[in-house]
C-alpha cells in the first residue's frame, strides 16, 4: 500500500484464524536498499513461521515494530521509500467519557437560565434555591446548601460553589439537608490475574521468552490430551522388501528426478493406502458425529531451528500419488518448513498426520494427536536384528533383517484397539509383501 511516495509494510493476514503476528527478525537496517518480493522480515504466528517479501523497491526509510513485539494484523511495521519523517496517523478526536459528558450536561444545566428567586435567594422556608446537581453532591457530602455562601445570581450555590465548600474542608452543620436517596454502584469489576513475575536466571542459567510457535506448540499439545483419549499400539515390520526396493529405485530417482525415496515415502504411500480400508483412523469426532473423509491429507511433523521448533505441513490428496509423486511432496514441503516459505494454507486441513522421529535414530515414542484428527503415526529407524523366519524346508531359523517399529497413537472415543490392530496389520502387510509395481 503506498502512501504519497512511500511504500508501507504491514503485518499480513496469515489465515482466516490468524489475528496477530510477532516480529521475529528484520532481515534489513533502516537505510538498506530492498528489492520488491526480497526477503524483508520474519514473522511468527502460532501457525507458522515465515518470511515476509518487500512490497516495494526503494531504501528502507523506517522500522515501527522492533524484534520481539506482537500485532494485530494489519499494523504499521515499516516504510520503504518517502522520507521516513511521516508522521503516524493520528487516532481521531476520543469521545468524551462518561463521567465528562455528565459533567458537561451538570455545567449546562447550571448556566441555564432560571426563575429568579424572591428576596436573598431563599424560598419561604428559609431553604437556598439549588439545582438538582447541587442537591446532589451537598447530599453525598452531608453538607446544608444554606450555609454555602453562593456566588450565583441572588446568592444562588452554585456547582462551583459546593465544590470549593468541599474542597475547604469546612465543617458542615450538625443538621444536613435530608439526603437524596443514592443510586446504587455497581460490583466492583474483577481485578485482572496478575502478570506473572520475570524469571530471574540463577548462576549458570539463561533464560528466553517463549516465542509464538512454541506457545502456540504448547497450548495444541495441552489441549490435545486434554480431549482425546490418547492409546498407543506399536508393531515391528521386516522392511527387507522396502529396503531392496530403495536400494534399486534411490540411483535413478536421485539422477532423473533430484529426489531421494525415503524410507518414509514408501510408509506414507503404503498408509495412504490402508486408511482407505479403516476410515475411522482418517476421520474425526465432531460434536455428536463421526466424519470420515473420501481424501487422505497427510500432514508430516517437520522440525525446525535444531529441535526447537515443529510444524506440520500438509500433502493434499495424498491417496493419488505414486512414491515418485510422495516423495517429490514430502521433500518439498519440509524445505518450505525449513526456510519459512510455507503458507497457512499448507498446514490447514490434515485429516492424519505421520511423525518420523526415527530419522535420529529412535525406535518407539508415544506421539500426541493433532487435533481435531483422530490418529497419528509415528515411524522408528530402520534397525537390523535377529528375526526368526522360515527356511526353504519350513523350518525356523534365525536371519538379520531390517526392522522398523511403528506405532500408532489413537482417540479411544473413536477407535478402539481392535480397530487399531487392524489397520496396523494391513499396514505391515503392504509393507512386507508389495513389489516395486505396486507403489
Amino acid at each position: 500500500m503506498a502512501t504519497g511516495t512511500a511504500v508501507d509494510v504491514v503485518m499480513p493476514q496469515m489465515g482466516v484464524s490468524v489475528s496477530e503476528g510477532t516480529v521475529t527478525k528484520w532481515l534489513k537496517n533502516p537505510g538498506d536498499n530492498v528489492e520488491a518480493d526480497e526477503p524483508l522480515l520474519e514473522i511468527s504466528t502460532d501457525k507458522v513461521d515465515t518470511e515476509v517479501p518487500a512490497p516495494g523497491s526503494g531504501v528502507l526509510s523506517e522500522i515501527l515494530v522492533q524484534e520481539g513485539e506482537t500485532v494485530e494484523v494489519g499494523t504499521l511495521l515499516a516504510r520503504i521509500g518517502g522520507d521516513g519523517a511521516a508522521a503516524a496517523p493520528q487516532p481521531p478526536p476520543p469521545e468524551p467519557a462518561a463521567e465528562e459528558a455528565e459533567d458537561t450536561a451538570e455545567e449546562a444545566e447550571e448556566e441555564a437560565p432560571a426563575p429568579e428567586p424572591a428576596g436573598n435567594g431563599r424560598g419561604e422556608d428559609g431553604h437556598a434555591f439549588v439545582s438538582p446537581v447541587v442537591a446532589r453532591i451537598a447530599a453525598e457530602h452531608g453538607i446544608d446548601p444554606s450555609q454555602v455562601e453562593g456566588t450565583g445570581r441572588s446568592g444562588r450555590v452554585t456547582k462551583k460553589d459546593i465544590l470549593a465548600f468541599v474542597e475547604s474542608g469546612a465543617e458542615a452543620p450538625t443538621a444536613p439537608a435530608e439526603p437524596a436517596p443514592q443510586r446504587a454502584e455497581p460490583p466492583p469489576a474483577a481485578p485482572p490475574p496478575p502478570a506473572a513475575p520475570p524469571v530471574a536466571a540463577q548462576a549458570g542459567e539463561q533464560v528466553e521468552p517463549v516465542n509464538a510457535m512454541r506457545r502456540g506448540i504448547a497450548e495444541h499439545m495441552r489441549r490435545s490430551l486434554d480431549t482425546a483419549a490418547h492409546v498407543t499400539s506399536a508393531i515391528e515390520v521386516d522392511m527387507s522388501k522396502v529396503v531392496a526396493i530403495r536400494e534399486k529405485l534411490k540411483p535413478e530417482y536421485e539422477r532423473s528426478y533430484g529426489v531421494n525415496p525415503t524410507y518414509l515415502a514408501f510408509v506414507a504411500r503404503a498408509t495412504a493406502d490402508t486408511l482407505k480400508d479403516w476410515p475411522w483412523v482418517n476421520g474425526e469426532l465432531r460434536g455428536e458425529s463421526i466424519v470420515t473423509h473420501n481424501y487422505v491429507n497427510l500432514g508430516f511433523a517437520v522440525a525446525l531451528e535444531g529441535g526447537k521448533g515443529l510444524i506440520v505441513p500438509v500433502v493434499k490428496n495424498a491417496e493419488g500419488l505414486n512414491l515418485l509423486g510422495m516423495a517429490r511432496a514430502i521433500a518439498d514441503i519440509a524445505e518450505r518448513a525449513r526456510t519459512k516459505r510455507l503458507t497457512p494454507d499448507d498446514v490447514q486441513g490434515g485429516t492424519f498426520t505421520i511423525t518420523n522421529p526415527g530419522s535420529f535414530g529412535t525406535f518407539h515414542g508415544t506421539p500426541i494427536i493433532s487435533q481435531p484428527q483422530a490418529a497419528i503415526l509415528g515411524t522408528y529407524a530402520v534397525v537390523k536384528r535377529p528375526w526368526v523366519v522360515a527356511d526353504e524346508l519350513g523350518k525356523d531359523v534365525i536371519a538379520i533383517r531390517p526392522i522398523m517399529n511403528l506405532t500408532l497413537t489413537y482417540d479411544h472415543r473413536l477407535v478402539d484397539g481392535a480397530y487399531a490392530g487392524q489397520f496396523l496389520h494391513d499396514l505391515r502387510e503392504r509393507l512386507q509383501s508389495r513389489g516395486e509395481s505396486d507403489y
